[in-house]
């Protein structure tokens, strides 16, 4: 049982975990090296503990202890409790579903291990807004697909937000990153996949002709901004495009992916 150590004072060391990952290049830094991450809220802290991670500690207010009390009960790591306005000095955001815990993260597995009996990933190349990548694993999850696989510079799957916004498929979707950008499509390509791009290059066609029939699919996304890099575009098996009424060009990456997805599940 996780015992309550109610605290008082915000400069209290024992918190280090929460004040000390305010800044998302300084919260980049503490978590690689220290091997941590942070979830919020009651529903979406169960579902990492639920998936296997390693409880560091928690930190929540006095109301939230009951609907965690079967958490806190599996659990030897600390529960600091505190009022939400302490709480909110501590991290520098309001905490306002009341909960959150500090977890260790998993070693990385390999993408050979991830894509191991998959039939439909997702594939993240410049994806860097972490909203975006929470609203891609949500849709993954949901229509279906086995795994999502990320480039080296694709926003952290584990930062609090992406979590939260992914409801916690973060945790029961499996993921990784690519060790080599340059043959990370023609990898999957040899692993038996048909790799589709969305992208508004020429020879794009609809989303619905690029999956139709195939077996193993590979849905690649990119960057917020530009897209695909010409290198990721050129690699692909397949370009694709959604169609769009007339003087629109282009959705938001995670509400194009959704779109992909369904109709990716459905082929």
């Amino acid at each position: 049982m996780a015992e309550l150590v109610e605290i008082a004072d915000p400069a209290d060391p024992r918190l280090g975990d929460y004040r000390d990952l305010r800044d998302v290049q300084l919260r980049k830094t503490l978590e690689v090296e220290h091997g941590l991450f942070l979830a919020e809220g009651e529903k979406v802290v169960r579902r990492a503990v639920e998936h296997g991670h390693t409880p560091r500690s928690f930190l929540m207010a006095p109301r939230w202890l009951d609907g965690l009390a079967d958490v806190l009960a599996t659990t030897d790591a600390p529960c600091f409790v505190l009022s939400e306005a302490l709480a909110e000095q501590v991290t520098g955001f309001h905490v306002h579903r009341g909960a959150l815990a500090s977890l260790e993260r998993r070693p990385l597995r390999t993408v050979a291990d991830v894509i191991d009996g998959a039939r439909s990933v997702l594939v993240l190349e410049d994806v860097v807004d972490h909203t975006n990548v929470g609203a891609i694993f949500r849709s993954g999850a949901a229509l279906g697909f086995d795994a999502v696989l990320l480039a080296p510079r694709a926003a952290d799957p584990l930062y609090r937000r992406s979590i939260k916004v992914a409801m916690g498929a973060v945790f029961s979707v499996p993921w990784t990153r690519f060790p080599e950008w340059d043959d990370a499509l023609p990898s999957l390509s040899r692993a038996g996949f048909t790799t589709v791009a969305l992208t508004l290059a020429p020879d794009s066609v609809p989303i619905e002709d690029a999956v139709a029939g195939l077996d193993r699919v590979a849905l690649v996304l990119g960057s917020e901004g530009h897209g695909l890099s010409p290198r990721w575009e050129r690699a692909a098996d397949r370009r694709a495009t959604i169609a769009m009424a007339a003087g629109v060009d282009s959705l938001n990456v995670g509400a194009a992916c959704a779109v992909a997805c369904y109709v990716t599940a459905r082929r």
